[in-house]
C-alpha cells in the first residue's frame, strides 16, 4: 500500500484539498493512505490560522487525510526553507510515507528539479549576493540568480512552485526515500480573491474575517466545523482581535531584542523597531516597515516571531518529535507501524513529554506557550480557558 505524504496548512480545508486526496487516490491506488504534517496555530505567511489545529485537522481527516502530524511553530511560521526542511523532516521521521506529493502551479516534476538543482550550484550563492545588492526583494534576487546561473528560473515566480522547489531541495539533503509526485494546482491562484468552484484559502478566510457569506465555498464538515468553532467564540481568530497585546509586546522590546528575528541578519530590525514605536495598528507597522525590498510576508512572519518570542527554526534543524493532531481509523494503523518506523519520539498523550528529554521538553513547552498566546484572539476570550496544550489530545474519527 502507497502512503502520501503531504505538507500543508489546511487554513481552512478547502475544496482544493479534498481534490488534491482524490486525485492521490486516483494516480497512487485506492487504497493510498494520507498523512498530513500540517502547520500548527500559526502559519508560514506569518499569521494566525483562521482557526485552531484541531479544528482543521478535523476538517482534513473528514476529507480524505488519514493522519494529521503537526509542524511545530519554529518551523510553520518560518520562510519558506525552514518550512520545508522541518515539514519533510517529520514526514521522513514518521518511516510510513512512500511518496511526498505537492501541488504546484506548473504541475509537473522536470521544471522544479531543475530549479532545485541550480539553487545548489556551486555559484548560486555568490550570484545570489550579487543581485539582493541591488537592493531588491530576497524572491526576485534568487529568481534572477537562477536565471542567469541555469536559464530556466520560471518557475519561481509562482508560489506554490517556489514551495516545490523546497521540498525537492529538503529531500536531497535529508536523503529521503519519498518518492516526490507533483499535481497541478486546481482553481484560483494562490491568495487570489476569486471565488470559484475552488477558491484559494486566502478568498475564504477574507469572506469569514470581513463577515460576508462564505457559506457554500468550503466542503460540507469544513463548513460545518467552522461554524461550530464560530458559534462557540473560538473563530474566528486574527491578529486584530488581540492587536493591544501585540503592540504591547513589541514596544516593551528593545532595539537588540529584535535581532533574533531578522532572518536574513541585513539590519531589518532597526528599520522594525522603529516602525514599531509609530504604528498604532498592526497594518501601520508593517506599512512603516514595509520596503521594495522586504515582501510583505516577510515582515509579518518577523512580527508574529517578536510577538511569540520564537525565533524561526536555525538552518538544517529538525523538530525533535512527531506530535501527532489526529487520526482516522487507517491513520490508527499508520501509528501502529511507527511503533516500528518512527526516528523520533511519537507524541499521543502531551502529558508523557516529561519522559522524552530536554529537547523534546523545550521545544513542546514553547509550543505550548504558543497556544497560550494564540488562544487570546479567540473572539470569546472566555473560550481560552485553562487547557492548555498539554491537555490537548489528538482528535479520533472512524476516517472515510
Amino acid at each position: 500500500m502507497a502512503v502520501a505524504g503531504v505538507i500543508a496548512e489546511y487554513n481552512p480545508f478547502h475544496r482544493g484539498h479534498a481534490w488534491q486526496a482524490a486525485e492521490i487516490r486516483r494516480r497512487l491506488g485506492a487504497d493510498t493512505a494520507i498523512v498530513a504534517c500540517m502547520s500548527g496555530n500559526f502559519v508560514q505567511r506569518g499569521d494566525f490560522a483562521l482557526v485552531n489545529k484541531h479544528s482543521r485537522a478535523e476538517m482534513a481527516l473528514a476529507g480524505g487525510v488519514d493522519l494529521v502530524l503537526e509542524l511545530p511553530t519554529p518551523w510553520s511560521a518560518a520562510g519558506a526553507e525552514r518550512f520545508a526542511q522541518g515539514a519533510v523532516a517529520v514526514l521522513a521521521a514518521a518511516g510510513v510515507a512512500t511518496h511526498l506529493v505537492f501541488g504546484c502551479e506548473c504541475g509537473a516534476l522536470e521544471p522544479l528539479l531543475a530549479a532545485a538543482e541550480g539553487l545548489e550550484r556551486a555559484e548560486y550563492p555568490e550570484k545570489l549576493r550579487e543581485m539582493t545588492g541591488k537592493g531588491i526583494s530576497f524572491p526576485a534576487a534568487r529568481q534572477q540568480a537562477l536565471e542567469e546561473i541555469t536559464g530556466a528560473a520560471d518557475c519561481l515566480s509562482r508560489p506554490n512552485n517556489a514551495l516545490a522547489v523546497e521540498y525537492l531541495r529538503a529531500l536531497r539533503a535529508q536523503g529521503s526515500a519519498m518518492e516526490p509526485v507533483a499535481l497541478p494546482r486546481v482553481g484560483a491562484d494562490h491568495d487570489s480573491a476569486e471565488l470559484g468552484a475552488y477558491p484559494s484559502a486566502s478568498a475564504v478566510r477574507r469572506a469569514v474575517l470581513a463577515g460576508e457569506d462564505w457559506r457554500g465555498l468550503l466542503p460540507e464538515m469544513s463548513e460545518e466545523i467552522l461554524s461550530r468553532e464560530i458559534k462557540a467564540g473560538r473563530g474566528p481568530v486574527c491578529w486584530e482581535n488581540c492587536r493591544r497585546a501585540i503592540l504591547a509586546r513589541l514596544r516593551s522590546m528593545g532595539e537588540e531584542d529584535f535581532r533574533p528575528y531578522d532572518g536574513g541578519n541585513e539590519g531589518l530590525y532597526h528599520r522594525f523597531y522603529a516602525a514599531v514605536h509609530r504604528a498604532a495598528t498592526v497594518e501601520e507597522l508593517l506599512e512603516a516597515a514595509k520596503t521594495k525590498r522586504y515582501p510583505m510576508a516577510r515582515l509579518r512572519r518577523m512580527l508574529v516571531q517578536a510577538y511569540l518570542g520564537v525565533p524561526q527554526a536555525i538552518q538544517g534543524a529538525a523538530p525533535p518529535y512527531i506530535r501527532v493532531l489526529g487520526a482516522g481509523k487507517r491513520g490508527r494503523e499508520l501509528l501502529g507501524r511507527m511503533r516500528e518506523t518512527a526516528s523520533l519520539p511519537v507524541i499521543t498523550k502531551p502529558g508523557h513529554v516529561r519522559r522524552l528529554g530536554a529537547e523534546v521538553q523545550r521545544v513542546f513547552d514553547q509550543e505550548a506557550r504558543c497556544t497560550d498566546l494564540y488562544v487570546l484572539a479567540y473572539p470569546d476570550l472566555e473560550q481560552a480557558g485553562p487547557d492548555g496544550e498539554y491537555a490537548a489530545g489528538p482528535v479520533l474519527t472512524d476516517g472515510l
